[in-house]
């Protein structure tokens, strides 16, 4: 392929060419590409990367615009081990964060970095979590010797010209990215179809609001504006600048009548966030006009308006998701979304130019190459993708994506839904009494793990918020955050706490869950408006069988009141596991906690 000429910088910030200039210096690289953002430079970087190896083209009668891709066996998934916080102090970073000395770190940074772009293309990469321009957003700008993050970003983040010219303004500030997959190029030598290092870093210096990440090239460890920069940094300003950067999806809920309520809703992986976010209500709410509209699948900026009222954006631009389970039964939206103009990495491929997970059909194609490139048939043993395969897809794709999503200020939420799988002792759903005792939910929420390993099987992992990989500083404090947020507001939204996984005596789910949870859903909205009526239980209001909408499914009262049991035995053994995680935390853990924990075990 030829070269291209050398290009004039697109930006004229004297910050930003100086900073870029020293990691020039630092990292390298042959070349250096100012991305623009245009579809032309989007197709011109796959035609490269199809030629490097790294994409394959799919059928583009059966996949329009979409793209293969087959990462290293050893680069599939985040690294939390080698995720760190590097605050200034160790008590910043807290003890659920892998914390060192920032000023060792950036030493062996530097170490790492010097020449780690030799012979590849520095990209600059600009890009803006939420739209270009809005009140709620915020901007970077990531260096990469990445083409499959460049275009992967492009659909992930709003990037390019637009964004110079914000950056141009001077009116916010930039957050500095780094990223090099670490496989420097000896003239002459032939690259890699995925090129990764054994060593891995993923680093945040939240006081100086930095991202450096070296070794990886795959999804949240390269495409920095994810979970690094929309949770880890962020989470960092929210506290600092009083909003919240929150692992949540946030849908809209239209009634018949055409009254639209959004909700917020925290729950930790494996728990079903994007069927959530994207799901079809049961035939009969579909035959009276109930609809739901999709804001984002995965992380929310949350951020008090002029009245104090709680406002909420997608910071992202597109859907990152886990394809295995992904399918027409599971979530028909999702395979709408996906359908073109889509990035695959670690499925399987089909033989006639197309992809498939586990999960997509019921009956897997009789012949398939694995994510590892191996010949693949039914019944050999091991999975055809990986359990952490994605897609990465446009979410203006989404067929119910709702005419808000890129509104500058947001939508208003009237509540906020925690959730976990637990198979015993949390109902179906129940409702906190007040926002201290929210945050006392949301900060106690967990799942039980289902690893065969000895004595794991049935123990409750707390996930605070489903936040605990992805909170930027100590999570003490960011419960307090989370406690003073209720003074910047005039009106909290309401607070509930899900569990679709109950499981009966005989082991299996209770509740049938997907679309049916549109009847939970329609209570918490009506709960919200304040005109649906509950029972108080010690743990919360929750409502009785007769307050759920129960047309078009046979779901008696004896099933009902065994979703919704509340056992003080199984809740005593709860409250005394909730105490784990406050030991971890005592530190900074605030009292309003404490107080909450024994008004709990008062009204129990």
């Amino acid at each position: 392929m030829k070269k291209p000429a050398p290009q004039k910088p697109l930006s004229e910030n004297k910050h930003l060419l100086r900073w870029i200039e020293k990691m020039v210096e630092l990292c390298k690289p042959a070349g250096l590409h100012w991305v623009s953002g245009t579809k032309e430079e989007y197709d011109r970087l796959c035609a490269q990367l199809v030629e490097g190896g790294t994409f394959q083209k799919l059928n583009p009668k059966l996949w329009p615009g979409c793209y293969y891709a087959r990462s290293d066996a050893m680069d599939v998934a985040r690294v939390e081990d080698r995720t760190y916080i590097c605050s200034l102090s160790r008590d910043g970073a807290g003890p659920t964060n892998n914390w060192v000395n920032p000023f060792e770190m950036r030493k062996k940074l530097r170490e790492l970095f010097n020449g780690a772009m030799k012979g590849r293309t520095m990209y600059v990469l600009p890009f803006s979590m939420g739209p270009v321009g809005s009140p709620m957003s915020q901007i970077g700008v990531q260096l990469t010797d990445s083409p499959y993050v460049v275009v992967s970003m492009r659909i992930m983040a709003r990037i390019g010209l637009p964004v110079f010219k914000e950056i141009d303004k001077g009116e916010k500030r930039v957050v500095p990215c780094l990223h090099s997959v670490g496989a420097p190029l000896a003239p002459g030598a032939k690259d890699v179809p995925w090129p990764c290092n054994k060593e891995k870093y993923i680093v945040h210096f939240p006081e100086t609001r930095e991202i450096w990440s070296y070794g990886s090239g795959y999804g949240g460890n390269a495409l920095l504006g994810k979970k690094c920069f929309a949770l880890r940094i962020a989470s960092n300003m929210a506290r600092d600048e009083g909003w919240m950067a929150e692992h949540m999806l946030i849908l809209g809920v239209e009634s018949p009548q055409g009254e639209k309520t959004y909700v917020a809703a925290a729950f930790p992986s494996a728990c079903g966030k994007t069927n959530f976010a994207m799901m079809i209500p049961p035939k009969a709410f579909s035959d009276q006009g109930w609809k739901i509209w999709t804001v984002g699948d995965d992380i929310a900026w949350l951020k008090p308006d002029a009245e104090g009222k709680l406002r909420a954006i997608n910071p992202e631009y597109g859907f990152f998701g886990v394809a295995p389970g992904t399918g027409a039964k599971t979530n028909p939206n999702a395979m709408a979304t996906l359908a073109k103009n889509s990035i695959f990495t670690n499925v399987a491929l089909t033989p006639e130019g197309g992809v498939w997970w586990e999960g997509m059909t019921d009956k897997p194609p009789p012949r398939l190459i694995d994510w590892q490139g191996n010949e693949w048939e039914p019944g050999c043993g091991r999975p055809a993708a990986h359990p952490n395969a994605r897609f990465t897809s446009p979410a203006s794709q989404c067929p119910t994506i709702d005419a808000n999503w890129e509104k500058p200020d947001g939508v208003p939420i009237s509540a906020i839904i925690f959730g976990g799988r637990r198979p015993t002792t949390i109902p179906l759903v129940f409702q906190a009494f007040n926002w201290g005792s929210g945050v006392y939910v949301g900060a106690t929420m967990g799942s039980e793990m289902t690893a065969a390993a000895a004595g794991t099987i049935g123990k409750v992992r707390r996930d605070p918020m489903a936040m605990l990989p992805f909170c930027g500083y100590h999570m003490g404090e960011y419960f307090r955050h989370w406690i003073t947020m209720q003074k910047r507001l005039s009106e909290t939204p309401r607070v509930f706490h899900v569990n679709w996984f109950r499981k009966g005596a005989d082991g299996k789910f209770i509740w049938p869950g997907y679309g049916e949870n549109m009847r939970v859903l329609k209570w918490i909205v009506d709960r919200a408006r304040g005109r649906a009526v509950g029972a108080e239980t010690p743990i919360g209001w929750v409502p009785r069988y007769a307050d759920l909408e129960w047309k078009g499914l046979d779901f008696d009262k004896a099933r009902f009141d065994e979703l919704q049991a509340f056992d003080r035995k199984a809740w005593r053994a709860e409250v005394i596991g909730h105490e784990e995680l406050f030991l971890d935390l005592h530190d900074r853990l605030p009292k309003e906690m404490i107080y909450e924990r024994e008004l709990l075990i008062c009204r129990m």
